[in-house]
């Protein structure tokens, strides 16, 4: 029994022990949530030190407002007025631009190829070389095919003599038969061997014209002007009318085509003004828009608008004279669509984007700024085409400095732009 109460008595000592842990735990957090609410409610009020009256003791209550300490209402034109820079609206005719990305293609492409097989006897060109259509590229070992139209030739020779036989006899029975001399039947038989002759001295005449065309296709030239590309075939090769590589690749670089996209909004002024007969203005640039590559025109569209992107693809021709466009160039491209006439323009700078749409603040007579809606037309450069009803042409807008203020704002203009 005494070892029963032994284990009871700790038991008990335990128990005891952890409910004075829970009480004190409990009154712990007790004073911290007094503490944080009285923390709280100090730190969301401040003292309106206009309600305390000249004399009142300290320690008396002091009136609370319900704003943070710091805030101030400015109200609508309260305060110093706002630096900003201006511009003027001008009238001005502004150019509808498409901006793209364009891939440079040769107008057309050819691999030269030889179209008999032979020997490569030798290169009369230059790897990268401007050549003109039908200009010597290379030469074949000719002697078998010139000893197969020395066949053919002969051939024909030998038929022609037998056809001229032939047809002196018929002459000379026809004039027998005249003299009833003859039996008909062999004047008939004699023309048709005649008629047999001038068929086989015409199938001669062919074998002899395909053994000159063979011999003509040792001579290989240029089917188009272009740009020539790394020969394929060294000199003393085995060259064959299947090879896929060919001898060399021409490219024709002028003038040099570009093939762009632009969104389908604007497809039916591209076809209006194509079947007008109008000309589409196309600049290439650079990658960077610094240098211009070159000027042309569009020359033709695709057949379908891309479903994926919502694009029509259109081909233009560039002046490529001085050789600095190349096939598979990158390319900036801007089309010109249209211009706007005698449009109101301001500095792309004074266009601001809110939720409502776009809009310029406009600088009044008062020194106040007006919040002011636009409709966007086209960009020029650093200038912004624009239509509203409520601008004319000499209002100054904010240029710099918009983004601190709101209609009805006062403002000091620090630097206005020339006109």
């Amino acid at each position: 029994m005494s070892l029963f109460l032994q284990l009871r008595f700790k038991h008990l000592v335990a128990v005891g022990l952890l409910a004075v842990a829970v009480a004190a735990a409990v009154w712990r957090f007790a004073d911290l949530q007094s503490l944080w609410q009285q923390y709280a409610s100090a730190g969301n009020t401040a003292v309106d030190k206009s309600a305390v009256k000249p004399g009142d003791k300290p320690g008396d209550k002091a009136k609370y407002t319900g704003g943070r300490p710091g805030n101030k209402d400015m109200g609508e034109g309260g305060g110093k007025p706002t630096p900003v820079s201006t511009a003027q609206i001008k009238r001005m005719d502004m150019q509808i631009n498409v901006q793209a990305l364009g891939t440079m293609t040769a107008m057309n492409t050819a691999v030269v190829r030889s179209q008999v097989d032979g020997v490569l006897k030798s290169l009369r060109f230059t790897e990268g070389q401007q050549v003109q259509s039908g200009q010597l590229l290379a030469e074949i070992d000719s002697r078998a095919f010139d000893a197969q139209l020395n066949q053919a030739l002969g051939q024909l020779a030998r038929d022609n003599a037998q056809l001229l036989n032939a047809q002196l006899d018929l002459q000379r029975y026809q004039d027998l038969l005249k003299k009833d001399a003859i039996a008909r039947q062999q004047v008939e038989t004699q023309a048709a061997l005649v008629s047999q002759l001038q068929g086989t001295v015409q199938a001669d005449q062919a074998q002899v014209d395909t053994a000159r065309l063979q011999l003509s296709y040792t001579r290989v030239t240029a089917p188009i002007s272009g740009r020539l590309g790394l020969k394929q075939a060294e000199l003393g090769s085995l060259v064959r009318a299947g090879d896929a590589n060919g001898l060399v690749t021409i490219t024709q670089t002028q003038p040099m085509a570009v093939v762009f996209a632009v969104p389908e909004i604007h497809v039916s002024l591209i076809m209006r003004k194509l079947k007008a007969g109008q000309p589409l203005t196309v600049h290439a640039w650079d990658r960077e828009r610094k240098q211009k590559l070159a000027n042309g025109r569009v020359s033709t569209t695709d057949n379908a608008i891309d479903l994926a992107t919502g694009t029509l693809k259109l081909k233009a021709a560039l002046d490529n004279r001085d050789g600095q466009l190349f096939p598979n160039q990158f390319a900036q491209i801007e089309l010109q669509l249209d211009t706007l006439k005698n449009t109101l323009a301001v500095p792309t700078a004074s266009v601001q984007r809110g939720a409502q749409g776009n809009f310029v603040l406009v600088v009044q007579d008062d020194g106040t700024v007006k919040s002011v809606a636009v409709q966007l037309l086209a960009v020029q450069e650093d200038r912004q085409a624009i239509q509203s009803d409520e601008l004319k042409e000499g209002d100054s807008v904010v240029t710099d400095g918009a983004d601190r203020l709101r209609s009805g704002s006062k403002v000091e203009v620090v630097k206005a732009a020339k006109p």
